[in-house]
């Protein structure tokens, strides 16, 4: 039998990957995570909410290590980040020892309030961006 978490878990990934994600990389202003693919090494886009101080960009993944793109950054850290229409390098950070309920706290609202409501196994995730 299946766990309720585990029943969130494939329904919100099901329609993040047919309808959400889809829709969401076509909007220009959409700020979107690009890693390098595990196993294809393609470059996969994911739309994520975050926020940007200085030259670290901070976003919460809303299941963990269990998410495509942390699995993809723990596979190879190089990342882009696509903020406000402009595109930028840097290095992806997983920070496990972060409070990902306070950090959301600092994020943009709407993306916060998602993550919370969906998101069983919060995890931090730190991008240094190049220059």
């Amino acid at each position: 039998m299946t766990s309720p978490a585990e029943r969130k878990y494939r329904v919100a990934t099901a329609f993040q990957r047919r309808v959400g994600n889809p829709l969401l990389r076509r909007m220009p202003f959409q700020t979107l995570l690009e890693t390098t693919g595990r196993v294809s090494g393609l470059p996969r886009t994911t739309p994520v909410g975050g926020r940007r101080v200085g030259d670290t960009f901070w976003l919460v993944s809303e299941f963990g290590e269990r998410s495509q793109y942390v699995r993809n950054i723990k596979a190879d850290p190089r990342v882009r980040v696509r903020i406000r229409g402009r595109w930028h390098t840097g290095t992806a950070h997983l920070v496990p020892d972060d409070d990902p309920v306070a950090r959301l706290r600092s994020l943009p609202r709407l993306n916060s309030a998602a993550v919370r409501a969906i998101g069983a196994e919060l995890l931090t995730v730190r991008v240094d961006l190049d220059g």
